[in-house]
This record gives C-alpha cells, sequence and structure tokens, in this order.
C-alpha cells in the first residue's frame, strides 16, 4: 500500500553568543543549505547534495512513497533566529502537515540545536506544534545533527530522532535515508517503541568532537554497535552544541527499543562511555603567531602537503563570521611565504577589489568589524589577482556538490599570503573554496581555514599536519569562557572542568 509522508525541513545551530542573528533573508539564501523552498521544488533537489531531506527523498522514491512536501529552509549557524523568522517559517510548516488530509507519516530534516529569540527549544515547540497537529498516532521522524542539544520535549513529542555519526558530517543523506527507513518501520510496526534519553553532565568542546580521531570515532562506533543490540531499534549519541546558553545544552543519548529496559540498556552503555572520555576530549591550542611560526617551521621539513591552520574561533559552521582578522595578522606579521587564507567575508572590500580590476594594487580595510574583544580590521595593500563572482559547485565529501554563491569575490595577495575574499559567508570546508579564485591548495605551504572540524573531510587527506588556533572570535575553543546563565545546574563548562552554578 503507498504510504502518504509529509517532508519538511527547518534547520538552524544557534550560537547565543555570536553577533549576527538568522533572519528570514539568511534561509531564503540558504549559505552551504539549500535555498528556501516549497511545495514540488522541494523534490527537484539535487540528488548529490550531502543532506538529509535528500538522502529521505531518494528512500521515498525507491519505496513509493506519495510525498507530500512543505517547506524546506536551511541557514548557516548564527546568533538564534529572529522571532519573525521562527514563526513564519515553523508556522507554515506546521499549517501545510495540518492542511495535507491524511498522513501515514513525517519527515523532518531538523538541527537539534536550534534557538529562537522567544524560545529555547525550537525544535522542541516545533515538534509539539506538530505533534498537536497530526495526532497521537501518526509517526513523525526527525533526522538530527550530531551536534543537537536535545531535550525531554523533541524526545517526547517525536516518535523517533536519528542523529548523524560522523563529524565531519559526510553522512548528512545517509542519515535522512537511515531516519527514512526507521519511519517506514513504525508504519509497518503500527505502534511507537519505548525510548530512552540521557543527558550528559559536561560540555564538549567543538574542536575534540571529531569522528575522525578518538575518543570521538569509539564512541560512534559503539553507538552502532548498541542500535545492533537484540530488540533495539535505534541509537544516537549527539555531542551538543556548547555554546547555546539554554537548559539543554550538551552531550545526550536517545534509544528506542521494542520494551523500556531494552531501551534504557542501550542508552547507559552509550552514555557511560561518553562519561568515561571525559579527560579525552581535550587537545593543543596555540596562540595565532605561535602557531604560524609552527606552520612554517613544520613546512620546511622533508614531506608533502601544506600545514592546515584551523581558525577554529571564527567558524561560521558554530555562528562565526568569517571576517575576524588575528590569524590574517599573524600571517603577515610572521611573513609566511605560500600562505593563503579564507574565507574572508567582507562585502565592501570586495566591492572594492572589483573596482580596482585584476591586477591593480589597492589599499583594503576588510574584517574586524562585528565587536569582537580583541578583534580589529585590517587594512594592508593588496595585489587583485583574481576576481569571481562568487558561483561555484562544492564537490567536497562535505558539501557533496552543492552550489555557492558568495558574491563578488578576489584573490588577494599581501607579500607571501594570499586571501580568498567573499561578499557571503559559509564554512571553509570544500578545496573548490580556494580554487575558484586560483588557488591551488596543494601547492601552499600553509592554509587557514575559518572552520574547526568540517575542513578535515577534503583537506585532511592532503594536509601534511593539523594545527589549531585560537584568534579572537564568537565561538571559544573552550564553552568555558563564555558567559553562561542558563544552563541546567552542574552542568561542567568544559571536560573535568568547574560546574555551572545560576548566578
Amino acid at each position: 500500500m503507498t504510504r502518504r509522508i509529509a517532508l519538511a525541513g527547518f534547520v538552524h545551530e544557534s550560537n547565543s553568543f555570536a553577533p549576527t542573528p538568522a533572519g528570514i533573508e539568511a534561509f531564503r539564501h540558504g549559505g552551504g543549505y539549500l535555498p528556501m523552498a516549497r511545495g514540488a521544488a522541494i523534490l527537484e533537489a539535487p540528488r548529490g547534495v550531502n543532506l538529509p531531506i535528500v538522502g529521505a527523498i531518494l528512500h521515498g522514491e525507491a519505496q513509493g512513497w506519495d510525498m507530500v512536501p512543505i517547506l524546506y529552509a536551511g541557514a548557516l549557524p548564527s546568533a538564534p533566529v529572529t522571532r519573525d523568522a521562527y514563526d513564519r517559517i515553523a508556522g507554515e510548516i506546521v499549517e501545510g502537515i495540518a492542511g495535507a488530509g491524511k498522513l501515514d507519516g513525517v519527515f523532518l530534516d531538523l538541527h537539534g540545536a536550534m534557538v529562537a529569540e522567544h524560545l529555547e527549544d525550537g525544535e522542541g515547540e516545533l515538534l509539539a506544534r506538530i505533534r498537536q497537529a497530526v495526532g497521537p498516532a501518526v509517526p513523525v521522524v526527525a533526522a538530527l545533527d550530531l551536534h543537537g542539544n536535545i531535550s525531554r520535549e523533541m524526545v517526547e513529542a517525536a516518535d523517533l530522532l536519528v542523529g548523524f555519526r560522523t563529524y565531519p558530517h559526510v553522512d548528512m543523506a545517509e542519515t535522512g535515508r537511515r531516519a527514512a527507513k526507521q519511519l517506514d518501520r513504525l508504519i509497518a510496526q503500527g505502534k511507537p517503541d519505548a525510548k530512552a534519553f540521557r543527558q550528559l553532565d559536561f560540555l564538549i568542546p567543538i574542536a575534540w568532537q571529531s569522528t575522525s580521531m578518538q575518543p570521538g570515532a569509539g564512541l560512534y562506533e559503539l553507538a552502532a554497535e548498541a542500535e545492533g543490540m537484540p530488540g533495539v531499534a535505534s541509537v544516537s549519541l549527539f555531542m551538543g552544541f556548547p555554546a547555546a546558553d539554554i537548559r539543554d545544552c550538551g552531550p545526550s543519548v536517545v534509544a528506542y527499543g521494542e520494551t523500556p529496559e531494552l531501551a534504557r540498556r542501550a542508552c547507559d552503555r552509550v552514555a557511560d562511555a561518553v562519561g568515561m572520555c571525559e579527560p579525552a576530549f581535550s587537545g593543543e591550542v596555540l596562540e595565532p603567531e605561535a602557531g604560524v611560526r609552527r606552520a612554517m617551521e613544520l613546512a620546511q621539513r622533508a614531506g608533502e602537503g601544506p600545514v592546515i591552520i584551523a581558525d577554529t574561533q571564527d567558524n561560521p559552521g558554530a555562528g562565526g563570521d568569517s571576517n575576524t582578522t588575528g590569524m590574517l595578522k599573524a600571517l603577515v606579521a610572521c611573513d609566511a611565504q605560500d600562505a593563503a587564507i579564507g574565507l574572508m567575508v567582507d562585502a565592501e572590500a570586495a566591492a572594492a577589489a572589483h573596482a580596482a580590476g585584476e591586477g591593480a594594487e589597492v589599499e583594503l580595510t576588510m574584517g574586524g568589524r562585528a565587536g569582537i574583544p580583541g578583534d580589529t580590521p585590517f587594512t594592508g595593500r593588496f595585489t587583485v589577482e583574481r576576481l569571481a563572482d562568487g558561483r561555484f559547485d562544492a564537490k567536497g565529501p562535505f558539501y557533496g556538490g552543492v552550489t555557492l554563491e558568495l558574491g563578488p569575490s578576489a584573490c588577494l595577495r599581501i607579500g607571501g599570503v594570499r586571501v580568498v575574499l567573499t561578499s557571503e559567508k559559509t564554512q571553509m570546508a570544500d578545496r573548490e573554496m580556494y580554487r575558484f579564485v586560483g588557488i591551488d591548495p596543494e601547492a601552499q605551504a600553509i592554509l587557514v581555514n575559518k572552520s574547526s572540524v568540517h575542513f578535515r573531510a577534503d583537506f585532511q587527506p592532503i594536509a601534511r599536519t593539523i594545527l589549531v588556533c585560537a584568534a579572537p572570535g564568537p565561538m571559544p575553543v573552550s564553552p568555558a569562557s563564555l558567559p553562561f546563565t542558563r544552563l541546567r545546574r552542574g552542568v561542567r563548562l568544559a571536560p573535568m572542568g568547574r560546574s555551572f552554578v545560576p548566578a
């Protein structure tokens, strides 16, 4: 029998301490997500794009679903979603599902760490409204980001939550497919699973959450093994997004099974393992000039490939605007050669570069305008080496072929340093983001990427080594330095760190 399934998406990772909120235009643009789409246009999404909604559509097509697409909206991480944007998008999704007629199930592409200006738990509120619209008998399944800050309200309102298992997130589309399969299973089963949910009591810095290193790799292998236990249907480990000033910030585990006891055993197995690994969620972090000098020394040794520096505190994948200047200043101050940094986002500077033209020498001021303590604009005399319109396909494993539109862009050179300057922001997580302005990333001695972990998916195969630097930015390496006010009492602000006590 053909199953009639509603599909919708509302994706945002919210940094309570970031400078720029996500308004409706951020969702219309999409950034690294698909631009906002409605109805049949959602089903026309490029099939190779690495997003959960695409994985669900591919599964639905294979299974002969009668798909009822409502609305898809995703925006790059930033400060919380504006009230206007949240109410408009959530309202349209709920109204569309409520008016869709008889449904056999609902598939949702969400993030799990959305905060709105007026709501701590954006997904919990949305899921509760959808549950009210469809009633208790229609299964509701959501695919979520590994960084979800999962609340009890989310677990109670949804029949099943399925999280990514990789960071860098190379399995987003696969997670959508997995969640869609679970929806089919629940419909066939005719009853909900038993649920188990545990929150951990410490925050994990995102720079050390990667599943390409330990302890993340082993923990996600364990989660997959726990899902294979008899009577267990699904297990998801969420590392949490540690820059959300909300009660439910932090890592958690959700498990589903035939009985409450089976679900609880699987949940506890994974959660206990995460707790045992708490001391291992740490690593070396360098100051900007110390990091550049280390990179220059390593680049002179025998070997191949660039030394890559993660400018982790200005990661636009965690709420940064990709425009702080600390690492650029360090490269210039150390007289680094064969070095490149990207993305520097400054529409005014990009327009000035285009006005000057290729080959021109021009004095430009860029970045440093977000009011970040310790960050100031950088002024220098640059050669405009290449101009571009900012439109290209990001072909690496993270973006998966999505077309990026970064507006007027340029390759600028100052001394031995090249800068990828754009008008729109997105995370530096694909080698094409250097190539589109004429920079060969493999040929550089040093690359500075404004990213924390996602860049590893496409850059780690060419990297001689990877360093992490902390220049002033809105996403501190350690969440212990953030001015939390709303966390639940007793949560440690960093692994083995001090516990949060409300003022």
